[in-house]
């Protein structure tokens, strides 16, 4: 059987009669589990032509969808069992509950995943998985503000990160090219600084109703959405909306190009912190779950003083809202930052010189890392061998035996296990700009960093992993998934 991630235990049984869905199967479910019992018998009523009734009949063959908090002590975490009558699936949490029916989904022929009806015998093996993920926060990021994605496109992506037991989804939302999010007071953020992308495109930029349908969309497939305002750094479009962001008083002209570093805030102005203050609080407010990202990386143009005075005023701004700081590693060159405050990494992962020392801080003065290096985890690189889009400044194209080989807690001196709050694979989106580029670079790379961030520390077995990786793209052709057909894997025709 192909699953990704790999599962903490799956005990077949051959000679058992497999459990088969037909016409009379029922999805039962507790009243608690009745948003993921939904989603899942809508998916595979698409996919089967089936009724597949919800509700609490037990005595049809059922998928039966419950909680038991005393099965694990690790959220996520759920036992799924298949036998000839039934298929019982039981989380420690909601969140269980969920991955326990995406794997009952990479159980089921692959046709499960398509969105029209397939005539086939929907059998599922006779089967035991225990499992629970290896770190709390399995990310993704998505950057909407050099290209902006619509609120369809990206429930899509939510969708399919959903199945691979992906909980986070970071949404990069400014940059020098554009500014996302609708803020309450400063209508020029929207009306001036959202007009521009790379390359000249139209923009675009998220209401606040908007923004809480992506919150809530993710949050019934149990992902929580990580906002991202980037600063002080990365910051033209805000700097174009409003000239008194600048230190010398002057609006920027929108930018569109793709060089990085050359913008910065006023960080001695009060008009730069009261700005702050407003798009966090309210960011905040908007957002159910306990991250803020306020970025911090390649501020180029900022002096050091400014920015070690401008690290430690806008964590504790963020961190007044009640959420958890997030920030590129570079502000762990402050010794003054709000407490717990998580770094993200993206540097290679053989750290460059002078980038381990930033990540350390941020794990002496008490907070947690996330694993994002740029040579392994980021999916904007280019594929080796063929002419497509992305980049390659990070050391060169990455391949998926790459992207699948690399391992969080060796990389850091002085950052292990406890150390490491999860694993992060960012799309950066200078060179994307629809979702049929998004899905090529993201699949299949995205499933090598969902199974570091689920899955037990083993050696990489290459040959069982890119097997695996076979099976489970069967099902991202029947949901018409755009991935790239890499030589490194034999795909199934």
């Amino acid at each position: 059987m192909s699953l990704v991630p790999r599962p903490v235990s799956q005990i077949g049984d051959p000679a058992a009669a497999p459990f088969r869905l037909t016409t009379d199967t029922v999805v039962v479910t507790e009243a608690v589990t009745e948003t993921t019992a939904d989603i899942l018998a809508t998916a595979l009523r698409a996919s089967t032509g089936f009724a597949l009734p919800v509700g609490t009949d037990d005595d049809a063959p059922r998928i039966r969808l419950s909680l038991d908090s005393t099965l694990s002590s690790t959220g996520g975490a759920y036992r799924l069992r298949v036998t000839e009558d039934a298929v019982d699936i039981v989380g420690t949490d909601l969140d269980g509950v969920w991955n326990g029916t995406q794997t009952l989904r990479q159980l089921l022929p692959a046709a499960n995943w398509s969105t029209e009806p397939v005539t086939q015998d929907w059998t599922i093996a006779a089967t035991v998985i225990e499992d629970a993920p290896r770190f709390a926060y399995r990310g993704a990021m998505l950057d909407v503000a050099r290209h902006f994605f619509t609120v369809g496109q990206v429930e899509r992506f939510i969708d399919q990160l959903a199945s691979l037991k992906i909980n986070h989804l970071h949404l990069h939302l400014s940059d020098d090219q554009g500014w996302r999010i609708e803020v309450d007071g400063w209508p020029e953020l929207t009306r001036i600084g959202a007009s521009s992308a790379v390359g000249g495109g139209a923009g675009g930029f998220y209401t606040a109703n908007d923004y809480r349908a992506i919150v809530d969309y993710a949050a019934d497939r149990r992902i929580t959405i990580v906002p991202e305002i980037d600063v002080p750094g990365h910051t033209n479009a805000a700097l174009s909306a409003y000239p008194e962001l600048n230190a010398d008083g002057v609006a920027r002209e929108p930018y569109t190009g793709t060089e990085v570093g050359f913008s910065s805030l006023d960080i001695r102005g009060d008009a730069t912190y009261r700005f702050l203050d407003d798009v966090f609080t309210q960011l905040a407010a908007m957002t159910p779950g306990p991250y803020l990202h306020l970025g911090g990386d390649e501020c180029l143009s900022t002096p050091t003083e400014d920015f070690l005075l401008f690290a430690r005023r806008a964590s504790e701004i963020v961190a007044a809202t009640g959420k958890t700081v997030v920030a590129w590693h570079e502000f762990g060159a402050s010794p003054d930052l709000a407490p717990g405050t998580v770094g993200q990494y993206w540097n290679y992962v053989c750290p460059e010189a002078g980038h381990a020392e930033k990540l350390q801080s941020f794990v002496r003065q008490g907070g947690r890392v996330i694993m994002s290096p740029a040579d392994a985890a980021y999916l904007d690189m280019q594929y080796p061998g063929i002419e497509a889009p992305g980049l390659a400044w990070a050391d060169g194209p990455t391949s998926i035996e790459r992207s699948a080989s690399w391992e969080p807690t060796v990389m850091v001196d002085g950052v292990g296990e406890t150390d490491i709050l999860g694993v992060e694979a960012p799309l950066w989106t200078e060179t994307v700009d629809r979702t049929e580029t998004l899905e090529f670079l993201v699949f299949p790379r995205i499933a090598s960093v969902a199974e570091i961030g689920w899955s037990p520390r083993r050696p990489l077995d290459w040959q069982d992993f890119r097997s695996r990786l076979a099976g489970v793209a069967e099902g991202w052709t029947a949901a018409g998934i755009a991935f790239h057909r890499s030589p490194e894997v034999p795909w199934f025709d």
